[in-house]
């Protein structure tokens, strides 16, 4: 089980106080610069920050990466860009004196003491389903369990305050952008559809292409497939440091092995990196890790995949513009939508045949993967909720951002 919760980190923003207010201080005296962009993402040199470095780069911004690990230096070492430690006194100063601040998770992702002032472009890190920021308890849940209400209410506003330093936050769609602003109480003039950056992977040049891309990348992650196996990817989501229930019994990991076996497929599972350790007793030949300790970011990979299975991820959303067939396995359903909720109903994007249990998800996956009605029917589904939520599937979203930062930027100061 997972360490994590978002009481225990909102214990810790609480505690970092002095230093935020510090931070804010030296922010206030250090004058930014025009010239220079500082990125950051919480799981590396990935999802769209990196996308969107690339593209700044590529058109001659000063663009550096901040890192937060041995391994994010050494991949940043390895691809031959300049980076930083983010927590170190230079990661604050270019933090403090950068004119723009990519970010996909949170102001952590960078110097998260000076990531106030110029323009702030958070572009989160996949389409909500599930209940996110101000729309979810859980985001100011409190730490003290006394004075439980009054707490939380001030992490609310402290929440909103913080949040309120964005200046782009790109959505994929008209229906995505009513979220964002009610998730990050930002006015609408702060979220343009644009499209993901993080997504242009999955519409950039011809479909086999992609294919046989992503083909390639996978098996140099997890070894050789045969030509003809098919690939199955699980993607539960983080239970906020709750016991994962969809955790497979060791009968049900049997049958699975037995599943892959007879249909000539690989089981991948790409847990989320704070509850990795419940899946490890899973793997066998035929059932893999896919973790981020193997790959940061699985959207590119999302090509190879022949069959998706999920709950509540946003992967979902991503495999709709390959599509994907997907599989929804959601044992714990009726708790999660009262606890944490979503946007819309679960049924408007997993339908009525959701899987309570690991049997009842491995007899749709069978019939997917052996039924080619089924599998067409199973992606014109996915196919039909892609274009609910993406307003453009060319490849050129992070064009698009790029064009609205500069935007940002000519249309105010910087300080």
């Amino acid at each position: 089980m997972a360490s994590f919760s978002f009481g225990a980190g909102n214990a810790g923003k609480l505690l970092r106080t002095p230093r935020y207010l510090a931070g804010r201080l030296a922010t206030l005296v250090i004058p930014r610069t025009r010239e220079l962009w500082v990125f950051g993402c919480a799981v590396g040199l990935a999802d769209g920050a990196w996308a969107l470095w690339q593209h700044a780069a590529a058109r001659g911004e000063h663009a550096v990466w901040l890192t937060g690990s041995v391994r994010d230096e050494a991949e940043a070492q390895e691809r031959g860009i300049p980076w930083v430690r983010k927590e170190s006194l230079r990661g604050f100063w270019l933090t403090a004196r950068a004119a723009v601040i990519v970010v996909t998770h949170g102001f952590g992702d960078v110097n998260r003491y000076a990531a106030t002032g110029g323009v702030i472009v958070q572009l989160w890190h996949g389409i909500p389903l599930k209940r996110i920021g101000l729309d979810s308890a859980v985001t100011t849940q409190s730490p003290v369990p006394v004075l439980r209400g009054p707490v939380s209410r001030m992490l609310a506003v402290l929440y909103r305050r913080t949040q309120s330093r964005i200046r782009v936050l790109p959505a994929a769609s008209h229906l995505v952008r009513g979220r964002l602003e009610s998730a990050f109480g930002l006015p609408g003039a702060r979220v343009p559809v644009t499209g993901e950056p993080r997504v242009d992977v999955l519409s950039q040049g011809a479909p086999d292409d992609r294919r046989a891309a992503a083909r390639a990348r996978l098996e140099s992650l997890v070894g050789p497939l045969a030509a003809a196996t098919r690939v199955v990817l699980y993607a539960p989501t983080w239970r906020d440091g709750a016991p994962d229930p969809a955790v497979p019994t060791a009968a049900q990991r049997g049958r699975l092995q037995e599943l892959m076996t007879e249909t000539d497929a690989v089981l991948l599972i790409r847990s989320h990196p704070l509850g990795a350790g419940d899946y490890l007793p899973v793997a066998g030949e035929r059932i893999r890790m896919l973790g981020s300790d193997v790959v940061a970011d699985a959207t590119p990979l999302l090509s190879a995949v022949d069959v998706l299975v999920t709950d509540y991820s946003s992967m979902v959303f991503d495999a709709s513009l390959v599509p994907v067939p997907t599989v929804f396995l959601a044992p714990d359903l009726g708790d999660y939508a009262r606890t944490r909720g979503f946007y819309g109903t679960y049924a408007d994007v997993a339908g009525d045949d959701v899987a309570a249990d690991w049997n009842e998800a491995a007899a749709r996956v069978r019939l997917v993967l052996t039924d080619a009605g089924e599998r067409e029917r199973a992606a014109d589904r996915m196919r039909r909720l892609g274009a609910r939520v993406h307003a453009f599937a060319d490849g050129r979203n992070t064009e698009r951002v790029y064009r609205a930062i500069r935007a940002a930027l000519a249309a105010g100061r910087v300080s």
